[in-house]
């Protein structure tokens, strides 16, 4: 490392740390990313090889561990046992991506196969590789950003390195955060996941989305509309001034813009902050 320069050698340092990866497999992948740290990460958690990296012995241990004692799954009980042992809050946005990675179907639960399945594509064998991997599985959601001050449409989300990874675990999160056997969200449920969301995201209409939806809509929330939100988030700016009333918005976000018009949320082309007036 004594050939590096000091910003290299930080990033060499981090992605050891992070990956568990030899210092060799680490200046290669970083030095064929150009030495952008989130792009060698991509490269190597998108790598076949990586399984090679688990024992699957450990793999199994860990699963037993986590298991209910009734069933082969891991229920509630086992998921707030690796929170605790991974040092995260079970509420945390984190989880979210974990159960991505895992292709999980149901929250609260993940099956052996999702289990050891997930695990396996992250080159995760124990507690302590889990631990490192967080900052990195937390990164995924940070990849793009929404501008709350001098919003910009056409630049929405092109800082974002690999910006499909966001759209894929918002899109998941609605058949993971659903009721089995329902087609749509539950108005609650869907409010929370918004609010982890987009705070991630920092959408500056979020909070008047939800109270518009509890005082305006109280329904369940379809997939098409949670599908939309996002690409309504991230193509028409909070001021409105890029909206079109005629495009073909699903009509409960067009009874938002009403809601913030009629409610002075939007006046004269300016976001007022109304969320401390009753």
């Amino acid at each position: 490392m004594h050939k590096l320069g000091r910003g290299h050698r930080d990033k060499l340092q981090q992605f050891m740390t992070i990956t568990g990866a030899s210092e060799k497999v680490a200046h290669q992948t970083l030095k064929a990313s150009d030495w952008n740290l989130e792009g060698a990460f991509d490269v190597f958690y998108s790598q076949p090889q990586v399984k090679n990296f688990t024992d699957s012995r450990h793999l199994e241990e860990l699963f037993n561990r986590y298991k209910d004692p009734y069933s082969d799954m891991i229920l509630v009980d086992g998921i707030t046992l690796l929170c605790n042992d991974l040092q995260v809050d079970p509420q945390d946005i984190v989880t979210l991506v974990v159960s991505w990675h895992m292709k999980a179907a149901t929250m609260c639960e993940f099956s052996k196969q999702e289990f050891l399945g997930g695990l396996q594509a992250l080159g995760i064998d124990s507690l302590e590789k889990f631990r490192e991997r967080i900052p990195f599985l937390r990164s995924e959601l940070k990849d793009e950003q929404i501008n709350n001050c001098a919003f910009v449409a056409e630049i929405i989300f092109a800082s974002c390195h690999c910006p499909e990874k966001f759209f894929e675990i918002y899109n998941f999160a609605f058949g993971w955060a659903k009721e089995k056997g329902q087609k749509s969200l539950a108005l609650d449920t869907a409010i929370g996941m918004w609010q982890l969301l987009f705070a991630e995201k920092q959408w500056p209409l979020v909070d008047h989305w939800c109270q518009f939806l509890q005082a305006r809509h109280n329904k369940a929330i379809s997939r098409d509309t949670w599908s939309q939100l996002l690409e309504f988030a991230r193509t028409v700016g909070p001021t409105l001034s890029d909206y079109d009333a005629e495009g073909a918005w699903p009509y409960l976000i067009d009874e938002f813009v009403e809601y913030l018009n009629e409610n002075g949320i939007i006046e004269n082309g300016q976001l007022n902050d109304l969320s401390h007036r009753r």
